[in-house]
């Protein structure tokens, strides 16, 4: 897909094109240009607005289209070199136009990690869900025997981890009358320090056994977060990952997954994903074909913190490299003295909790042109202030636009509702809805 095609002319197909593309633009979505107001947001996109001078105002979160577009190939061929489907996690963005685009870059579905994340999924469209977490809740088990009932289509695998949360899931499947089994898999925990997960493979065979003995469940495979290895680095994910394909085929062995058209072995956040690509290549031929389901979400946005120091294409190089697509524009609004001046975004506008914004490039209000932000240094934030430390070299006034790098795109993604995909010319070729 062209990165600079506009909501409008690619709605079709996709019902969460339609529906974003018939939104209304109001006072719901901050840094939009007031004079938008009572447009769609299809006919907006299709004005292909430039975010600096028309009419947008600070603060405002911006995505870059090509960056974007490059992280959604780029993930797509690496899960297709080392022979992995690929289930990127939706609560990065809870975008459903995004999960459109990584479906169209070969996904195979959306991975989630609660109920209300399940429905906005559903409701824009999407055919796959990986939830990655337990699900225990009678009222949301109700809605999702609905929705398995209504939809055949529709396929959702969730986490296990205890036999009691076998009794919870089956005693709710059997009030609501539930036609379908619901897939699951064991969660197998990262170790005793770690979060959710079952922490002994006999234990793991004990939920498998719970699981067997209801007919409202499906054991389909097994999963877990390999970010959660206490202590982590190569060696010890490595390891903890190996213990998951053993479990896999100790499963299989014992017939467990007599009968499944695929096995569902299950990890991978944005820190160790070529530790599961190494480790999944070594699975063993097993009773089914394995579905090895990668579950990364960060890459689409990627970072200039956090991320950027962390991602696994640090340690391959060769396989390509994540590009940072945010970029939170804000104005200068006061210079008290000549080492201090504050911009119009905080901690409302901006994800802090990993690291604070990285001052990047100026953009001087009486000449449009952009500069790098040197001498410029975001020492704190307040709810609606960035504090800046200056020197010299900084040259900043008021009224200038400061572009700041993000840390962390769930926290990022999460503070706005509609986010403008800018091209590097700075034309508004998109935006994306965000449902958190």
């Amino acid at each position: 897909m062209a990165a600079d095609n506009a909501v409008g002319q690619r709605a079709a197909g996709h019902p969460s094109r339609t529906q974003l593309a018939d939104e209304r633009v109001d006072f719901r979505f901050k840094g939009l240009p007031p004079d938008a107001e009572g447009l769609t947001v299809g006919e907006l996109a299709a004005q292909r607005r430039n975010l600096f001078t028309d009419g947008f105002t600070t603060p405002v979160l911006a995505l870059s289209a090509e960056r974007v577009e490059h992280n959604l190939a780029l993930m797509e061929t690496y899960a297709t070199r080392h022979g992995l489907a690929f289930a990127p996690h939706g609560k990065t963005s809870m975008a459903p136009e995004l999960f459109a685009r990584q479906e169209e870059h070969g996904a195979w579905g959306i991975t989630l990690a609660v109920p209300h994340q399940v429905r906005v999924a559903r409701a824009h469209g999407t055919r796959r869900v990986f939830l990655a977490n337990e699900l225990v809740d009678a009222a949301a088990l109700r809605w999702l025997a609905a929705e398995l009932d209504a939809d055949p289509e529709f396929r959702f695998v969730c986490y296990v981890d205890s036999v009691r949360g076998v009794e919870l899931m089956d005693a709710a499947l059997r009030a609501a009358g539930a036609a379908r089994p619901v897939d699951v898999v064991v969660e197998l925990g990262a170790g005793d320090t770690a979060r959710t997960g079952v922490r002994t493979e006999a234990e793991c065979a004990a939920v498998a056994d719970a699981v067997a003995g209801v007919g409202t469940l499906r054991l389909v495979g097994v999963a877990g977060y390999e970010g959660e290895v206490p202590q982590a680095d190569s060696d010890r994910v490595r390891a903890w990952l190996r213990r998951l394909v053993a479990l896999a085929a100790d499963f299989d062995k014992a017939g467990r997954f007599a009968g499944l058209d695929e096995i569902v072995v299950s990890a991978g956040g944005s820190a160790w994903f070529d530790a599961v690509a190494d480790v999944f290549a070594e699975i063993p031929p097993l009773s089914a074909p394995v579905l090895k389901l990668l579950r990364s979400g960060a890459y689409v946005s990627h970072d200039d913190g956090h991320y950027r120091h962390l991602t696994p294409f640090n340690r391959v190089p060769d396989e390509g490299s994540l590009q940072p697509a945010f970029r939170l524009w804000a104005q200068v609004v006061s210079r008290p003295n000549p080492e201090q001046a504050f911009v119009n975004a905080g901690k409302r506008d901006a994800a802090y909790d990993l690291d604070l914004p990285e001052a990047q490039v100026v953009r001087d209000a009486r000449s449009g042109e952009l500069r790098e932000a040197a001498g410029v240094t975001v020492t704190g934030l307040s709810d609606q202030h960035g504090w800046l430390r200056t020197t010299p070299e900084a040259d900043l006034e008021v009224g200038d636009w400061l572009g700041m790098g993000l840390s962390h795109p769930c926290t990022s993604f999460d503070k706005w509702q509609l986010i403008p995909l800018v091209t590097a010319d700075g034309t508004v070729t998109d935006y994306i809805r965000t449902y958190f």
